[in-house]
């Protein structure tokens, strides 16, 4: 079909008035919006979301055994809709469903499942039945699908593959967990490099049905390294005599398979790729990422980043209880045994805060602003390791830049609260909850910064582990600064 612009130009239409009528009566038949096939839908509210009343109509169906009920209710769905629908019915519901819409259970909607759903829908369904599934997805989808299970049941999945897919799945899982191997795709577009552009272009021509999308072609030698890429547009509007190698970009960002995750997606961001050849440790071409690939892995990494510093472990609502009550359990644990320690300094300075109730109603404030200070520090600081900003080069400089914010910080709330304080109890003890404040405040702002750097120098998440003991500090600290100038100024007696 041959596109212009003509057909838009309003000179044009005056000159052609039948081509103006024609476009009137189609404007006139238009809606006046995009259609929308879920205007008044009775499975979707108005946010997309399944509506209550419709899920309670599929359980019902379940529930009274009614396959063909069940289907007919599902079979509309997109393949993102049903896979919403088995994770918010219950576990013992899903086998039914999934054994009520079999076709339907397509690889899109497996695509979709959370990964805990995913995993017991696998593990109800027949090894032969979960290879039919994963004949239908790319590698990277086949490997998340598999990945999980037990080892048993992979392998008696594998063994039900095509020759092909088995061997390329089994070469994905030998490959450590979230590392570019096992999450490339293994179809990329390569051809040799004494190539013209006419040559390739027949070649994609003759080639028909290509099973994957791409945006540029990688070029390699005879080594099968890659020597360079050629973006599509370069393609379709250079001359078919040019070569390849007088127009492609010789200079590519390159992923070993064996790089995390994380750096594949700190790589993407950086360069702004759309895609990037994947080689093996001898620089061979083994596979391709792509966008869409960093999309997930950049969700996947702020939330875990969020959940761990939380304590909350996976934070997944399909999370089993005993996996959500391990996770979460033992952080909480370890914070008890950090509050003690804020505790045995309470209980050294007992007899001061006996003889002035005024300690122990101020105490908390001070805690409290502290946390909260280091908090805030300890998120700037765990986001900016985790995306390379803070790197052994620029510590120290990170370092006094959060000491000049906390000072700023301390002595703007130091004011605030020594004010109020002055006026509800007297002078001194407002300039001494002041000075405490902005003291828990700089050392909540280095331990903030400090904790996480240690951890991330001792190859630790800092994620996991900084933010039990950043609260260890401020709350230790806070009470000892507070309690002890209360000492030192005279307000109370030690003993």
């Amino acid at each position: 079909m041959l596109f212009t612009k003509a057909r838009l130009n309003p000179a044009n239409m005056a000159q052609d008035p039948a081509l103006e009528e024609d476009i009137l009566t189609a404007d006139a038949a238009a809606p006046d919006t995009l259609p929308d096939d879920r205007i008044d839908d009775e499975r979707h509210d108005e946010e997309n979301r399944l509506k209550p009343r419709y899920i309670s109509k599929v359980r019902d169906a379940l529930e009274a055994g009614d396959k063909s009920a069940v289907y007919e209710l599902v079979e509309p769905l997109h393949p993102a809709d049903i896979a919403d629908l088995l994770e918010i019915v219950d576990k013992d519901e899903r086998a039914d469903l999934a054994a009520s819409i079999t076709d339907l259970m397509s690889s899109d909607v497996v695509a979709e499942l959370n990964d805990h759903v995913r995993e017991d829908m696998m593990e109800a369904l027949e090894p032969v039945d979960v290879a039919a599934i994963t004949e239908q997805l790319e590698t990277d989808d086949a490997v998340q699908l598999l990945e999980d299970l037990d080892e048993d049941d992979q392998k008696a999945i594998i063994a039900e593959l095509e020759p092909e897919t088995q061997a390329a799945v089994e070469s994905a899982l030998a490959y450590p967990e979230e590392t570019a191997g096992r999450l490339m795709n293994r179809h990329a577009m390569a051809v040799p490099e004494h190539l013209t552009v006419g040559d390739l272009i027949d070649y994609l021509r003759d080639e028909g049905d290509l099973e994957h999308d791409f945006w540029e072609v990688f070029v390699v030698d005879q080594r099968h390294h890659p020597v360079g890429t050629c973006a599509l547009n370069w393609i379709l509007t250079a001359p078919r005599s040019v070569k390849l190698t007088d127009v492609m970009k010789r200079d590519q960002t390159l992923i070993s398979v064996t790089m995390d995750q994380e750096e594949v997606a700190l790589m993407f961001q950086k360069y702004a790729l759309i895609s990037a050849a994947v080689v093996d440790e001898s620089g061979r071409l083994v596979g391709q990422m792509t966008v869409d690939d960093i999309v997930h892995i950049i969700s996947e990494e702020a939330g875990e980043d969020a959940l761990l510093l939380s304590g909350a472990g996976d934070g997944d609502i399909n999370e089993p209880i005993r996996e959500a009550y391990s996770s979460r359990v033992r952080w909480l644990i370890a914070n008890l045994g950090t509050a003690v320690v804020a505790s045995a300094i309470i209980a050294f300075f007992g007899a001061a805060i006996e003889k002035l109730v005024a300690l122990a109603v101020l105490m908390p404030i001070v805690a409290s602003i502290g946390g909260n200070a280091g908090t805030q520090t300890m998120a700037v600081a765990v986001r900016a390791i985790a995306t390379n900003q803070l790197t052994r080069a620029n510590t120290w400089k990170i370092v006094w830049r959060e000491l000049r914010v906390a000072l700023l910080n301390g002595g703007t709330v130091a004011i605030l609260i020594g004010a109020a304080t002055a006026l509800l109890f007297d002078p001194m003890m407002g300039a001494v909850i002041a000075l405490a404040v902005v003291i828990n405040i700089v050392i909540a702002g280095m331990a903030g910064v400090l904790v996480p750097v240690i951890f991330d120098r001792l190859k630790q998440d800092p994620a996991v582990a900084s933010s039990v003991f950043v609260t260890m500090i401020t709350d230790s600290m806070g009470f000892f600064a507070f309690l002890g100038l209360a000492v030192v100024s005279g307000l109370v007696p030690m003993g």
